[in-house]
């Protein structure tokens, strides 16, 4: 039950309320450089990677379902505002939000540095989705670095954090306005570069992934630029059954990164 001394946040016309509506818009993130994190995940993440967050709105029951977790963030340096679920439901970009939302500087938690073992250069997503799964499938094979174009979806996008299941805070990245140049750059530190394209010879299980390498991984309906694609020292592609015509961008980076992890644990 609240403590009837708390005071619950009840009006959708709150100050606040109105400013964490606001950062539904990539402008308004922009603006009050502050990020959306929805969800017990996201939050839990948060905390465990001890990413500073600075308005935690929660409901009664959300506390109650998660005493441990509302301890640690009580003993941050974050904002606590209880409020109510409709208030709540109000904030989030979710029909069915779980009970928390939260919000963080907007900036990424780890920069990426090359040379690297492995690292992911993508041109021009638009889906949040995907690049979600991008984050998530990249930290599962411990992948060192994400290079994002700037025309690509934000990282910041409310879908893409939660598509991430918040494994965007343990993959270094950076969004970068001439993907080209960190591409050059990786290459002049000794790194191969290397295009999924569906013209290629080279099966992705027949490159050696065991040395340093870039992939390119580009848009989900045109794929890589002709001045991207020019820059690989390698290209591959994967083996689709007659009458398919490709895989979902973040499936395709998924095959390819298991690869080349089941190459390198045998090489260990």
């Amino acid at each position: 039950m609240t403590d009837p001394e708390k005071l619950v946040l009840t009006s959708r016309q709150n100050p606040l309320v109105k400013q964490l509506r606001k950062l539904h818009r990539a402008k308004e993130r922009n603006r009050q450089q502050l990020i959306l994190l929805e969800g017990t995940n996201l939050a839990e993440a948060a905390i465990q990677d001890s990413y500073v967050l600075e308005t935690v709105c929660f409901t009664d029951a959300w506390r109650s379902r998660h005493p441990q977790l509302f301890a640690r963030l009580e003993s941050s340096s974050a904002n606590l505002v209880e409020v109510s679920p409709e208030v709540l439901e109000a904030i989030s970009t979710t029909s069915t939000p779980d009970g928390i939302v939260a919000t963080a500087p907007r900036k990424p938690p780890k920069t990426p540095q090359l040379p690297c073992s492995l690292g992911i250069a993508v041109e021009t997503l638009q889906d949040p989705g995907n690049l979600g799964t991008v984050f998530r499938t990249a930290a599962a094979v411990g992948a060192e670095g994400l290079w994002i174009s700037r025309d690509s979806v934000g990282y910041d996008h409310p879908k893409v954090l939660r598509a991430s299941a918040g494994q965007w805070l343990r993959v270094p990245f950076a969004e970068v306005e001439m993907l080209e140049e960190s591409i050059i750059q990786a290459k002049a530190q000794g790194m191969k570069v290397v295009a999924t394209l569906p013209t290629a010879r080279q099966m992705h299980w027949e490159y050696d992934w065991t040395q340093p390498t870039m992939i390119l991984l580009g848009n989900e309906g045109a794929g890589l630029s002709e001045p991207i694609a020019a820059l690989a020292d390698e290209a591959i592609s994967i083996p689709l059954a007659p009458g398919v015509e490709s895989l979902n961008a973040a499936i395709s980076l998924a095959v390819v990164l298991y690869e080349a992890q089941r190459q390198r644990s045998l090489k260990q």
